[in-house]
């Protein structure tokens, strides 16, 4: 079926092809250069403009995305499409320098850290704050309980207790949400604060531009004036030693004048590579919390409140079927809900679990083909370092054992199986067996960042 047919407007083509590649691209990589594109889509869909803001970025995105958009474009339209990009506007050339040439890293600039004109001297302080992510739309569960708990907290008592609060967890959890959410309350409550939210590759770019420019003076008076930072993804400061030195400097001045400091990241502090170790020391100062792929209920939950914001009521025995099946992360299920609400649609059919089994029917077969039992026995044996046939024997050393466990904990988590057949594949072990492992992992998940740390590599690299 082609996509086209469910379009209602020519908008809707230009954001069906944004949220494909969302799922598509690495995080890092969507926000620097697809999320701030603007399009202008002809109203009879033969024509894309995508507008760009600079020449650097125009040439960067026609080398390595033109190709791609254009062909998600034909698919999503059913037809052939002309792709233009154009800039927004005329900017004033920045000259390129040795230091512009090899600054923060083995003598190539950083794509994202090259004449991008923002914020410059001079020009009206934005906050670059999303107005709808706020707690009131943030479903609670308690995969992000303690988070939120902690987010709100921040919010009304402002360089207090949780100074800096450093926020850990998978692609697509909601870690970005919490931080507007935390910068949006501030600002409701006082609206003279003065709030950033960046994302960590921004910091580096005005960085450079800073020494481009010699504008270090306005730099400082930018970002140690604040009354709240938040910064994704600082996980992308690795390697830059000196926006990592002036990250510091920023981190310190803002402590000292008792201003607060929020930060995301894909690992706990300690689990960071090739970051400054007394940077490292601050960031684990504060509060660390972990956010973790929503637990059943809370996607049910999801589901039902995006729906309905959709203004579509989705049956709640709907819902459970398809959390059980997307069990990642909020973005997917996202995804998972338009393909849905899509489908319903364009065939003039109410939701049900059959019509949502046959607008997800790409997503449950790549899910059924990829994960199984024995794809993840194997996975975490090679992992711990321990024979395959060790998942089915009779050994107890904690050294066999413990795997065994993680692997039946995972089986239970991203499968389909039931307890007894989980115990069947894992050499005949009773249900209560199996329970038992699935009951003391999902605890000490929550109590333990060490065992958290390797069972999300374990999710990751099973789910591809």
């Amino acid at each position: 079926m082609r996509e086209a047919s469910v379009l209602s407007s020519s908008q809707d083509l230009w954001q069906s092809c944004v949220d494909h590649l969302a799922q598509e691209l690495p995080e890092q990589q969507f926000n620097t250069w697809i999320r701030p594109l603007v399009a202008e889509v002809a109203a009879d869909l033969s024509k894309v403009t995508i507008q760009v803001a600079n020449r650097f970025k125009l040439d960067w995105i026609r080398a390595q995305y033109a190709g791609r958009i254009s062909a998600l474009l034909e698919k999503i339209s059913g037809h052939g499409i002309h792709l233009e990009l154009a800039l927004a506007q005329r900017e004033a050339p920045v000259r390129s320098s040795p230091l512009t040439r090899s600054f923060e890293g083995n003598g190539v600039a950083e794509p994202a850290a090259l004449g991008v004109p923002d914020d410059v001297a001079g020009a009206p302080f934005k906050n670059r704050l999303n107005t709808a992510l706020t707690f009131d739309t943030l479903i609670e569960g308690t995969a992000n309980r303690m988070g939120r708990a902690a987010a709100m907290h921040v919010s009304s008592s402002l360089g207090q207790l949780y100074n800096p609060l450093f926020i850990y967890g998978g692609v697509g959890l909601g870690k970005t949400h919490l931080m507007h959410a935390i910068g949006n309350k501030l600002l409701a409550d006082n609206p003279a604060s003065k709030v950033l939210y960046i994302h960590a590759e921004q910091f580096v770019s005005d960085v450079v531009k800073a020494y481009q420019r010699k504008t270090f003076d306005e730099f400082k008076e930018r970002y140690h004036s604040l009354d709240l930072l938040l910064i994704d993804d600082v996980q992308f400061l690795a390697n830059k030693d000196r926006t990592q030195e002036e990250f510091f400097n920023a981190f310190e001045a803002l402590l000292t004048k008792k201003s607060h400091i929020v930060m995301t990241s894909d690992t706990y502090p300690k689990g960071l590579t090739d970051i400054h170790e007394r940077l490292v020391s601050r960031f684990d100062s504060g509060l660390t919390v972990a956010i973790e792929p929503p637990e059943l209920e809370m996607r049910v939950a999801i589901l039902i409140r995006k729906a309905e914001a959709e203004g579509t009521v989705m049956p709640e025995e709907v819902a459970f079927f398809v959390a059980k099946n997307v069990r990642s992360n909020v973005r997917e299920l996202e995804g998972a809900l338009r393909k849905i609400l899509a489908y319903s649609r364009f065939n003039l059919k109410e939701i049900s679990i059959q019509l949502a089994r046959e607008a997800l029917r790409d997503l449950l077969s790549i899910q059924n083909r990829q994960i199984s039992v024995e794809n993840i026995q194997k996975t975490v044996a090679d992992y711990y370092k321990i024979k395959v046939a060790d998942m089915y024997s009779k050994k107890r050393p904690a050294s066999i054992a413990r795997p065994r466990q993680i692997a039946m904990y995972l089986a239970k988590e991203l499968t389909q199986k039931s307890l007894p057949e989980i115990g069947e594949l894992f050499g005949g072990r009773d249900h209560t067996t199996v329970l038992h492992a699935v009951r003391k992992m999902s605890a000490e998940r929550q109590q333990m960042t060490e065992l958290n740390q390797q069972l999300h590599v374990l999710e990751q690299t099973l789910k591809g």
